[in-house]
Parts: C-alpha cells; structure tokens; sequence
C-alpha cells in the first residue's frame, strides 16, 4: 500500500490543475472530507507551489507514520535533502508542541525508513501567520545522524527556509523513487504499538523487517496458528510464550487480542495483565487516541464513552479473576486469555490470603494458576491460554514464576495439551525442576518459534538486555566485551545527579520521553529530593507532556520498578541507592528499617531486589545515565563507603563518566 495520499514531480505538481490534486488526495483519504481539511489542504498547495517554483524534486503529502498513528502534512525530496514540512494554517506563533511534533517526523525518517539512513532530515514548520522569521539551518551533531533541529518559517518565507537548508548541506541528490520504496522497519513502543494495533494496523505496519520482527511475526503467527487448531480439533491448549527483556512478549499478546477482537466470534479473546500501572497507561493511552481521532474527522465523543469498549480490550487479571469468581458454573466469555507477565501470577499462599482478607473466601486453596485455569476450563468445547513469560522479572512477594503454572497443569488439568517454548528450561524462568513432571505427557510440544530471543526495545541496540544480565550476574569480562558493542547506545555513569538531568536533556530530541526510575527499597536518596513514598500517577508519569509538573519530563516524580516493568523510556537515569552493593562473592543486598540498612537473608527476597535493577535498567530504548551518589561520611545511613564500591564496579565493567 502507498504510505502518501498524493505524489509526484515538483513540475508535475506545479503544472496540475489543483481540483485534480484535491481529487486524489480526496480518493486517498479514508475520511469523509471536511470542508476545514480542503481549505487547510489549498493553502499549503499555494504556499508549497511559491516555494517550489524553480526548483528540481518530489513531493509527497499526507505521508503515513504508522508507528505514531499519524501523517506529515508533506515530505519534499529535493537535491540531496529530505525535507519533512508541518503545516499549522491559522497560527501565529511556534508553539512547543508543534516543533515537537515535526522534529518527532524527521527522527522517524532518520530511524526507521531504510532509504532515509545517512542523508539529511530536515524537519521545518511553517506556522503560517507567524511574525517573519530569518530561518536559520541548526545541524544537530549528537552522533551526527543528520537530523536538523526544526527550522521555524511562516507562509512567506517557506522559500528562504529551503534555500538555507540547501545552501548548508552537500552531497549528490537522492533518487526520490528509490526513496519512497524504502521499507519502513520502526520499532514502536509498547504504548504506540497498543495504539497502532487498537486502529487496524498489523505487526507488520509496525514492526522491523530484520531477525528480530521476523522472529516477532513468526511467533504470533506461531500461536494464532494454536488458537485455530484448538477450535478446529475441540482441545484446550495452553502455550508459554518466553522472551528477553524487551523483545516484543506483550505486541504478541496485543496483536492476537485485537485479531479476535470480535464478541460475536467464539474466537473472542482477552488480553490481561496483573500489571496495574501498564493497564491504566494503555486503557489511558488508547483512549486519548480514539477521543482525538474522533475530534479530527468532525466527530464528538466523550472519553467516557470510549473508555468502556476500550477497559473490554485490556482487562486487569484481578478484576478477571473477580469476575469468574462471582458465578463459578459459567465460564467467561471469551474462549482465548493472553495473560501477559504470567510468571508474576500468586501463588497458594499469597491468593489465599487475598481471598481469606478481601473476598471473605475462608477455604480458597487454590493458586493463581491454578484459579485462572479452571475458569477456562469451563467452556465445553475448547480454550486456549497464552501465558507470555518475562525471564527473572518476578519483583514481588507471592510471585510463583512459572512453575506454578506448571504444576496446576500437572495436577488439575492433565487433558490440557502443553506448547512450551523450547528456552522455558533457561535458569532465568526457574521452571527447570518442574518441567520434567511434564516429560512423560504425550501432549506436549517444544516449539522454537514460541521464543522471542531478540530485543526489540532499543531500536540502537540488540545487547543491552544481555549487558545487563551480565552485569548483574557479575560477568565482568562478559560484560566488557558485550558493553563494546554498543557503540550506539550510550550508557554513562556520574555521581552528580544534576549533571545526569543535563544530559538526559542534551539527548532527548521532539518528545522522546526521559525520567527517573529508582528501585522501590531506595530510602535514602530523599536528600537528592528523591523519595519513592508519594505513589505517582503513572498515567500521568508516561503520558502527558512537558507542562506537566507530573510528567517525567520534569525530573521531579521518580518512578519504582513497579510503576515501569511493562514499559519503556527513550531515556532513563537510573540512581542507585545502597541496598544493592557489589561484593566479590556476589550481591549484598539491603532494607532500610527504621534508621539503618539491615541486610536482606531470604534467598527470594535476594531475587526480587535484583530482578528490580535487571527492570530498572532495561527501560531505556536510545540510552541512559547511572547516578551513583557520592555518600556524606557525616550520615551513617549514606557512608561514602557504600556507594563506592557500586561506582568501582561499574567502572570496572567500562562505562563511561559523564565529563
């Protein structure tokens, strides 16, 4: 499919009469046309045909993003230079947002669409009533990816903007049809992925062409194949689904949820998470979408209204779990359940005292797992249960990990068929002893493609994951070698918080979002104005914009691992505190109570501090800042002495400091 409404020559477009260049624009546009889209679309055909007059190149409008579930108003290819133009008709001045709206075009280009790599990106916006501006062509240099800062002109002076940009660059010209064949290969995050999905695009649409979107689309279409057959052969099937941190285990869940997305199809299915601060960011986030695509085409809709179809879509597993418990005979209607984190699920202990303390269930005695099985399992004919499985990303008291899963299907539901990914043996999942109850069953199929092995977060870099993994297994060498192949994906450490908050701002460009995440045990970082006992608003926190006080943005609000696992930044400063200290014969890891750091004992309690820092640093798609503080040898709870081994360590395994 085309991604533009309309493209040709400048002189072909110069030289058209304009009712055609509406008529294919109008024959393009899935709309309805509104009479305020024409007049704003004759207006930059007239300031467009002013500027261009003269000139040698293509132009291309309504130019689709599918990875931001938006068009730029016009893409011109002109010499050796893409100019990426955004129209604000009526405005009178250059408002934040709009700059950053452009800048965030031109950095997909330069990200995403293949033919776009190493050629100048140019994001200009033309406010069109703005006072005149002499357009200045700013180069960004960070890792000199050729990507402008946004040049600022009105409907006068679009021309002299185009000469700067042209008088500035060098290079042969580009061939625009070579150009616009490009493939476009993003790498959405969760939130736009959600977004996309919810509006009709495929994986496909959204995705990177390379190993891991191939691997990406196989599984998907690995389990989608699962789901048909159990309905075709009246079997109920459940199929673990495992992945590194980042590579894609909830767009496999979303993407099957919004394929059988239809209650009148018994192929109805439901993606849950136990997750709360991911389910009300992308409940949020995917009505804020539709409420403002609604309002674009003339439409008037109320978010309430939205918000019920949506909460059908994306269910908390609790309130899931709640419902099935209200009628215990009727299975829920939906044949297929994608539980996303499915090894952060309860187990027996922590969901008999839920039930005994706040369902008033006294003799509840079974898990989780085991619970959300049987619900399922009420259905007659088939069912099928995705579990999408994090490795060593259990961060909470009660959270089984996978085993439990394992152990319902052994005990209670033994006419299930079993599709295991064939890495559920890998010591991250913890399921290695409880896999071989399942080896005598017949039932059970290893499946490759059920495994995500490539990370698709950092579109910079495939080895943060393995990185940190190593670093947190104390690999120094391993770690050394893999840290020199993220050459760009810069990760820097500085025992000066501002100077992180500098550098997080010098780097982030358009919207790409930063802020700070600290671990949930980090007590003594309040007097770096750091404290993790307000409970922030995570919706607020990943969703609103740079005026916001609450937003990450303004580096005040911190975020725990709670608040992010599920989700992601562009970049993140992690400050680390003193309950997570490197000795040589591993970690020493610590809860502050009272007025001290008392040292953690329980294995268990040992894992989830560390699975919060494998969280916490695996946030960041485009790079991060460590903060180690410095101590104060006058405050025995921040003696110098325990953050300075973490300093060392880290500089041992070769990251940078921030000059």
């Amino acid at each position: 499919m085309k991604r533009w409404f309309y493209r040709n020559s400048f002189d072909g477009f110069l030289n058209e009469d304009i009712t055609q260049t509406i008529g294919v624009m109008v024959e393009a546009n899935p709309f309805p046309l509104e009479v305020t889209q024409r007049d704003a679309w004759l207006e930059q055909f007239s300031i467009l045909k002013k500027a261009i007059a003269g000139r040698v190149g293509s132009v291309y409008f309504e130019y689709s993003i599918p990875r931001m579930g938006k068009r730029i108003d016009a893409v011109l290819v002109i010499n050796s230079a893409i100019l990426v133009v955004e129209f604000k008709v009526g405005a009178q001045y250059f408002a934040q947002p709009d700059l950053d709206q452009v800048w965030d075009y031109a950095l997909d280009l330069t990200n995403f669409h293949e033919t776009s790599h190493g050629h100048y990106v140019v994001p200009i916006l033309v406010a069109t009533l703005a006072p005149p501006l002499l357009p200045q062509a700013r180069l960004l240099s960070w890792k000199d990816d050729k990507t402008f800062a946004p040049i600022c002109c009105n409907a006068d002076n679009l021309d002299k903007a185009i000469d700067t940009v042209l008088e500035t660059i060098d290079g042969g010209p580009i061939d625009a049809t070579e150009w616009s064949a490009g493939r476009y290969c993003p790498t959405p995050t969760i939130i736009e992925a959600a977004t996309a999905l919810y509006n009709n695009h495929s994986v496909a649409d959204i995705s990177r062409s390379d190993a891991g979107a191939i691997n990406l689309r196989v599984t998907s279409e690995t389990v989608s194949q699962i789901i048909v057959d159990s309905k075709k052969n009246h079997r109920k099937t459940i199929c673990f689904v495992t992945g590194v941190p980042g590579a894609g285990k909830t767009l496999v869940g979303l993407n099957i949820a919004t394929t059988h997305f239809n209650k009148d199809s018994d192929l109805y299915s439901v993606f849950l998470s136990g997750n709360g601060p991911l389910v009300s960011v992308l409940r949020e986030a995917l009505v804020r979408d539709k409420v403002a695509r609604q309002r674009e085409v003339g439409q008037r809709i109320t978010k309430k209204e939205v918000s019920s179809e949506v909460q059908m879509f994306i269910q908390n597993v609790h309130h899931f779990r709640d419902d099935c418990l209200f009628d215990r005979s009727r299975p829920p209607i939906e044949h297929v359940a994608l539980f996303d984190e499915a090894q952060r699920a309860w187990d027996v202990t922590q969901t008999a005292h839920f039930m005994r303390t706040k369902k008033r269930i006294p003799d509840f005695s079974q898990s989780e797992p085991e619970f959300l099985m049987s619900c399922l399992d009420r259905h007659k004919d088939w069912a099928v249960i995705v579990c999408l499985v994090g490795g060593g990303q259990e961060i909470n008291r009660g959270e089984a990990g996978i085993s439990e899963w394992i152990r319902a299907l052994e005990t209670s539901f033994p006419h299930w068929q079993v599709c295991l990914s064939s890495r559920l043996t890998d010591s991250e999942y913890g399921a290695g002893e409880v896999l071989r109850a399942l080896e005598s069953r017949p039932d059970v199929v290893l499946c490759d493609e059920l495994h995500l092995s490539v990370s698709m977060r950092s579109f910079r870099s495939e080895n943060v994951s393995q990185l940190i993994k190593e670093i947190l297994d104390k690999e120094t060498e391993a770690a050394r070698q893999t840290l020199n192949q993220l050459r760009e994906y810069p990760i820097v450490i500085t025992r000066n918080l501002e100077a992180a908050k500098r550098w997080l701002r010098r780097n982030a460009r358009g919207s790409e979002r930063y802020g700070l995440v600290v671990s949930s045990q980090a007590e003594r970082l309040r007097p770096h104005a750091i404290d993790i006992r307000p409970n922030i608003d995570p919706v607020h926190w990943f969703l609103n914009g740079k005026e916001d006080v609450r937003s990450s943005y303004y580096l005040e609000d911190v975020a725990t691992e709670f608040h992010v696992q599920g989700l992601e930044l562009d970049w993140a400063c992690v400050v680390w505190d003193a309950d997570f200290r490197p000795t040589k014969n591993g970690w020493d890891c610590r809860s502050f109570c009272g007025n001290r750091w008392t040292q953690i004992h329980q294995d268990t309690r040992k894992a989830y501090l560390k699975n919060a820092y494998r969280v916490l640093l695996t946030r960041a798609r485009q790079g991060m800042t460590i903060v180690i503080p410095p101590g104060d040898s006058n405050d025995p709870t921040r003696l110098p002495e325990f953050y300075d081994p973490i300093y060392a360590y880290l500089r041992q395994v070769g990251l940078p400091e921030i000059a």
